[in-house]
């Protein structure tokens, strides 16, 4: 199963982040590296909202409900020519209001000060963004017919690098809350802002930095 940082930089990874580029009036060296940071975040959150029964419940439902049944990575071409539907916008807009919360300006500004993109263009790279990860999960439950928190749990996994059971992914899910009380995303925009300042990784910015092998 491919990880998403693989996907990035795969034809399909490029088309994306062209798009988007094109969309936000972004450079595509600096989309890519927004969604080098970004899409683990968001990976890692969907994962520990369907840690839960309940949360694991709702996304096979929304992953099962047609909207996010993979169909938009059938014609990314025609999703970016003339620019992104509005409908496209809003579903992500919903889609990072579940998975984020309230931590979601948190993120969006954080992501800003390490990419060096305003808050408000990141925040459009991302609503264009959360649909396309949807699909892109669509595809892979279809395709391993996952029909349970466990199966979803795996999938998610494998998709942030290499299953649940992997270095990097327990480092994402205690880095996600690092306080430990539950929250979803707590304190992430301090570890991304930390970058690596602390020598044991113990920095969502030190992880990503490990993750991308820089």
């Amino acid at each position: 199963m491919s990880g998403i940082l693989e996907l990035l930089n795969s034809d399909l990874g490029k088309q994306v982040i062209n798009g988007v580029s094109t969309q936000t009036g972004q450079s595509t060296e600096k989309t890519g590296s927004l969604l080098n940071m970004a899409l683990p975040v968001l990976m890692g959150a969907m994962q520990r909202n369907a840690s839960t029964p309940d949360g694991a419940a709702g996304l096979l439902g929304a992953l099962n409900g047609g909207k996010h049944n993979g169909s938009i990575l059938d014609n990314l071409g025609g999703l970016f020519e003339g620019g992104v539907d509005d409908s496209v916008t809003n579903d992500g807009a919903g889609i990072l209001g579940h998975i984020l919360g309230n931590k979601q300006s948190s993120v969006e500004n954080a992501l800003s000060q390490k990419s060096g993109i305003d808050a408000g263009s990141v925040g459009q790279i991302l609503k264009v963004a959360a649909p396309i990860i949807m699909g892109l999960l669509s595809k892979q439950t279809q395709q391993n017919n996952v029909t349970n928190a466990d199966g979803l749990s795996n999938i998610l996994g494998g998709m942030l690098g290499g299953g649940s059971g992997s270095k990097n992914q327990s480092l994402i899910e205690s880095f996600l809350d690092a306080d430990g009380d539950g929250s979803v995303l707590d304190d992430v925009a301090g570890m991304l802002l930390s970058g690596n300042k602390k020598s044991d990784n113990s920095g969502l910015g030190g992880l990503l930095g490990g993750l991308f092998g820089k």
